[in-house]
């Protein structure tokens, strides 16, 4: 599921190669990789919290207090993402001057911060998702998920709006934030359809039929 994410971002990138100016193009959204990484990893920490909590409640065959924990962990999300997209946002003027004092540069890189701050968004909303995925048990449902919404969608609209519109680096950036918006909805989709007695069922099973296994 990562594997998938992650390496349509750096097609993305490879991508900006190809668009004119492209050592420009290129730097900027290395640098929006580069922020975006560095606090992908707070959302991510609650993913796998999530997933943990969820696959251990499920496991013990308490269905409501793995959604109560789906509940909290969203809630914490929710916050850290609007603390960290406004003091982004806010710091659009200066943020370009971390990565080097070309004018150019860093009046680029404010251009794309309210994008950044927009992906930074949804991604914290998907990361999450991911996470109570894994932990109820749908590695394969996040992982077609992910395939169709990055590389059926994101990647092809990150071409379009980059090379046939003109965007250019915004169009790439754009094409990705489609794939990520489609996959919050994908994800919350499946999430909000989900049977939770039915996956505490399903998840005591598979512990009995593994305790059986060990057994023999």
């Amino acid at each position: 599921m990562i594997c998938l994410e992650w390496w349509s971002y750096e097609i993305v990138v490879l991508l900006s190669g190809h668009l004119p100016n492209a050592r420009l193009e290129t730097s900027v959204l290395s640098i929006c990789l580069t922020v975006d990484i560095l606090h992908y990893y707070i959302p991510y920490s609650f993913g796998v919290a999530a997933s943990t909590r969820v696959s251990n409640e499920l496991g013990a065959g308490n269905p409501e207090a793995a959604k109560m924990a789906l509940l909290a962990v969203s809630a914490l999300g929710a916050m850290e993402v609007i603390i960290a997209s406004t003091i982004l946002f806010c710091s659009r003027s200066i943020l370009g001057y971390a990565f080097g004092k070309d004018k150019e540069l860093v009046n680029y890189v404010k251009e794309m911060t309210p994008l950044l701050c927009l992906s930074i968004f949804a991604d914290t909303i998907q990361t999450i998702l991911s996470g109570v995925a894994r932990g109820s048990g749908w590695q394969d449902i996040g992982a077609y998920i992910n395939l169709g919404s990055y590389y059926l969608v994101g990647i092809p609209m990150a071409i379009v709006l980059g090379f046939v519109c003109h965007l250019n680096g915004k169009g790439l950036w754009s094409g990705l934030i489609i794939g990520i918006v489609i996959q919050c909805i994908l994800l919350t989709l499946v999430t909000c359809s989900t049977n939770w007695q039915k996956q505490a069922r399903k998840a005591r099973e598979r512990m009995f039929k593994e305790e059986l296994i060990d057994e023999q």
